[in-house]
């Protein structure tokens, strides 16, 4: 049996479980301390002789344990049965996205990073069965996802990545286009695309090799531009608000600027081609265009089969033990009294 997790986000409010607990200790330690300030405590449990010690202990179970289920529920855990090789066409994608601090530049709402996020994602939900890798540079390359067909697992290292993922800063898309090459398989006969998302700032003079690189393997290059060739600061936060821009050697606020002719040069040399990321929905046109145009191969991908949702248990669980809760009140059972389980002394 394999299991899976649709919306892992839910479970962190399992952190409120041990908060509900702390509470209600410590609302129990101040109710004894208020007792003990009122008088005795033998002479209070006398006043009060159909008040159980072990109801409220039982109630908070129930509801804990129903809260937990609820949690569980949305989250939609599934049990999938078995594993099968699955045949599917398409091609395979691999994103680099330019991660150095200019992408914190603010000339492209919200930024050119998140814009960039937001491109991609629109991308890969436009997507059919097409295999997909995530590479980051900046001044160097680094592999965030190898080739998978789980775009899920793919967005959630997309809305992770940020400009300190790579040390090196500065931009060699030379780098980046050289890594992005190397994750495909150059004995594959499946048609490859590379998808450049980036401001173009180029600190590299190395982008023939690179488009030559990506011809060996017969890598078609969309380079996508985010930014305004007006340029702006890049922003220096702390909590979300700005502090400061970025300076140079002479304490001049650095205007970073994009660089459409480097992206222009890389998309038609390697018979791609280029498109400016400010309006979403001309890119993803573009793209589907694109990736229309380019001819599908037949792959095998193994996965797990005939996954099933198990939230309705957990949601059923959980309001029948709430339906509990509200019948169990903090007064003794008789009958459970009767058997006097605690060998206690009657009154």
């Amino acid at each position: 049996m394999y299991s899976q997790i649709d919306e892992k986000i839910y479970l962190y409010f399992l952190a409120v479980i041990p908060i509900i607990v702390m509470l209600f200790l410590i609302n129990l330690y101040w109710k004894r301390k208020k007792q003990r300030e009122f008088g005795d405590l033998e002479l209070v449990k006398k006043l009060s002789p159909e008040k159980s010690v072990f109801k409220p202990v039982l109630k908070i179970t129930f509801l804990l344990l129903a809260l937990t289920s609820l949690i569980i529920g949305l989250a939609n855990p599934k049990i999938g049965s078995k594993m099968e090789t699955v045949k599917r066409e398409g091609i395979d994608v691999v994103f680099a996205i330019d991660v150095s601090k200019s992408m914190l530049a603010e000339d492209m709402a919200p930024n050119r990073l998140d814009k960039t996020k937001q491109i991609v994602s629109q991308i890969i939900n436009q997507l059919g069965s097409d295999r997909i890798g995530m590479v980051a540079y900046a001044g160097s390359a680094f592999p965030v996802l190898p080739i998978t067909t789980d775009y899920g697992v793919a967005k959630m290292y997309l809305q992770s990545m940020n400009t300190d993922m790579v040390s090196s800063q500065g931009t060699s898309l030379e780098e980046a286009i050289k890594l992005s090459a190397n994750y495909f398989d150059k004995g594959n006969a499946t048609n490859k695309l590379i998808i450049l998302i980036s401001d173009g700032e180029d600190h590299s003079d190395g982008v023939e090799g690179a488009i030559e690189e990506a011809l060996k393997i017969k890598a078609k290059v969309i380079s996508i531009g985010v930014g305004t060739e007006k340029g702006g600061p890049i922003p220096i936060k702390r909590n979300g608000v700005v502090e400061n821009f970025k300076r140079d050697q002479n304490d001049e606020v650095v205007v970073t600027k994009m660089n459409q002719e480097i992206l222009k040069q890389i998309g038609k040399g390697t018979k791609g081609g280029y498109v400016y990321g400010g309006n979403t929905k001309e890119v993803l046109d573009y793209v589907k265009n694109a990736l229309d145009n380019i001819e599908k191969t037949e792959f095998e991908t193994t996965q797990v089969a005939d996954f099933q949702s198990q939230f309705q248990w957990f949601l059923g669980i959980a309001f029948a033990l709430l339906f509990i809760d509200i019948f169990l009140l903090e007064r003794k059972t008789g009958w459970i009294t009767k058997l006097n389980l605690f060998n206690e002394k009657e009154s």
